[in-house]
C-alpha cells in the first residue's frame, strides 16, 4: 500500500518561509514523479510544482517561479516544497502526489496516489 504524509503547514507572516515535506513509503520512490497541488476554499485543486523520478526534470506553477523550490532526497523517500516570498493567495492545502507514470505532469488525474495535505496560511 502507497503511503504518502505531508508536514510542514503552519501559519506564517506574508513574506515569510516555509518548507513542506512528503515522506513515501510503499513503492519505488526514486522512479516514481511526484507533484506539489494545492487547494484553496471554493477553488479548485491546483498544479504547483513536480519533479520526475528518472530524469529529474522540475515543473512549476508561473505565480510560484521564483518563489518556490521542489527537491527530492531519494535515499530518503522524501520530496521537499521550500516556499518563500509567501503571498496571501499561497493560502491552501497542499498535497502531494506520486505517479509512476505521467504523460502531463499538472494534471492532478494523472496521479495515483495522494497525502491527506497539509494547511498553509499566510496572513497579509
Amino acid at each position: 500500500q502507497v503511503r504518502l504524509v505531508e508536514s510542514g503547514g503552519r501559519p506564517v507572516q506574508a513574506g515569510g518561509s516555509l518548507r513542506l515535506s512528503c515522506s513515501a513509503s510503499g513503492r519505488t520512490f526514486s522512479d516514481s514523479a511526484m507533484g506539489w497541488f494545492r487547494q484553496a476554499p471554493g477553488r479548485e485543486r491546483e498544479f504547483v510544482a513536480s519533479i520526475r523520478g528518472i530524469t529529474g526534470r522540475i515543473t512549476y506553477l508561473d505565480s510560484v517561479k521564483g518563489r518556490f523550490t521542489i527537491f527530492r532526497d531519494n535515499a530518503k523517500n522524501t520530496v521537499f516544497l521550500q516556499m518563500s516570498s509567501l503571498k496571501p493567495e499561497d493560502t491552501a492545502v497542499y498535497y502531494c502526489a506520486i505517479t509512476a507514470a505521467v504523460m502531463e505532469i499538472s494534471d492532478p488525474t494523472q496521479y495515483e496516489y495522494w497525502g491527506q495535505g497539509t494547511q498553509v496560511t499566510v496572513s497579509s
